[in-house]
């Protein structure tokens, strides 16, 4: 309910309502409201320029794309690529496959060794004899005994398999195939192996 009172003297009304403090402490609410809503419409409009300048980009790399080109030009364009591929991805197929018979030939090359010079006799000097390991991956090689002496040069052959051979062997000879055996496998090879299976993964993939 409103309770008017009239004062004569100060020619004032004074309204007295049970709602006065109500709408006091709504009316201090609406700055806050206000404020709100500006931030609100600010960040709207920071987003929709964000978009805009994407839109643009994305609009100016269509427009750079399709310069020129027609629907056939792309469809022409896009074929030529296709087939660009399908040549990239048979010529990486043929060097793996070339890569795998190189890998192969080089596991029964030659790719350890390991040499011994000695004097096979005494009187002779300069150690001009000398036991020469060579093995491939495996370990499978030859060891070759060239003994010099005054009569001339005679050269032996011994097989080893697996690291072993199964005929007896100088100490010399031992010699040179322990450091065959202990010498290690070019690093670029077992890089290169290491790539290859990769690339086969990949391919098969």
């Amino acid at each position: 309910m409103f309770n008017i009172l009239y004062s004569e003297s100060a020619s004032e009304i004074i309204i007295n309502t049970e709602e006065t403090a109500d709408t006091v402490t709504r009316a201090s609410i609406n700055p806050l409201i206000f404020y709100g809503f500006c931030i609100g419409v600010f960040v709207l409009i920071i987003l929709v320029i964000l978009l805009f300048l994407r839109q643009n980009g994305l609009q100016r790399k269509y427009d750079l794309f399709m310069r020129g080109k027609s629907g056939k030009n792309l469809e022409e364009a896009l074929s030529r690529r296709v087939a660009e591929l399908d040549n990239i991805k048979e010529s990486n197929e043929l060097m793996d496959l070339r890569l795998k018979n190189v890998e192969r030939s080089m596991s029964r090359a030659f790719q350890k060794y390991g040499i011994v010079n000695y004097d096979a006799f005494k009187e002779l000097g300069g150690k001009l004899s000398f036991a020469y390991a060579v093995l491939d991956e495996e370990n499978s090689g030859y060891i070759m005994n060239s003994i010099h002496s005054r009569e001339g040069c005679y050269t032996y052959i011994k097989e080893i398999i697996k690291g072993e051979s199964y005929i007896s062997l100088s100490e010399e000879e031992k010699d040179a195939l322990e450091m065959a055996l202990n010498s290690n496998i070019p690093e670029p090879t077992k890089k290169s192996s290491k790539a290859s299976r990769a690339r086969a993964k990949h391919t098969e993939e």
